[in-house]
């Protein structure tokens, strides 16, 4: 989805976004915010990139963390529900992952990004392995969050 029909769906709801971005750096809000009007259903965005701002900004529990890594559906679920606090919105958005081109593991290679969805009602978690080069890795994973948000807001995921 793209992020003018993204911002047409939330507006056509009554609904206010929030994400919480690490991998990607501040894209999706930058992209979200390239629509004239975003700002009538977008709040914004804290990109947290360490493990450190991660805890600060949006509560990730140190223990989560250090057990499950920072690039983990676990930390993407409390990144999800820290931006929803936070921003005190109807729903919420978060991505982390590992773009490269280093910082892979065997475990969670170059490519490997987590996901959430929320609305602190109910989630959905996902996880994916995108292919290709830094930039490429961080849009894709920009495009399938706006995706994942129209699916959810639209009751298909």
């Amino acid at each position: 989805m793209n992020p003018s029909d993204l911002i047409s769906l939330l507006n056509n709801k009554g609904l206010k976004l929030s994400l919480a971005e690490s991998c990607t750096g501040g894209m999706i809000g930058a992209m979200v915010t390239s629509v004239p009007g975003s700002s009538s259903c977008f709040l914004g965005s804290a990109v947290t990139y360490s493990n450190e701002s991660k805890e600060r900004l949006l509560g990730v529990s140190h223990e989560t963390l250090l057990v499950h890594g920072a690039v983990s559906r676990e930390t993407a679920v409390e990144m999800a529900y820290g931006s929803l606090k936070a921003y005190d919105s109807d729903i919420a958005g978060s991505v982390t992952g590992i773009a490269g081109p280093g910082g892979g593991t065997e475990e969670k290679p170059v490519g490997t990004v987590c996901m959430c969805v929320t609305d602190g009602l109910r989630k959905v978690v996902f996880q994916y392995r995108f292919e290709g080069d830094r930039e490429s890795v961080r849009r894709q994973t920009a495009e399938v969050l706006m995706d994942n948000i129209s699916d959810f807001i639209g009751g298909i995921l």
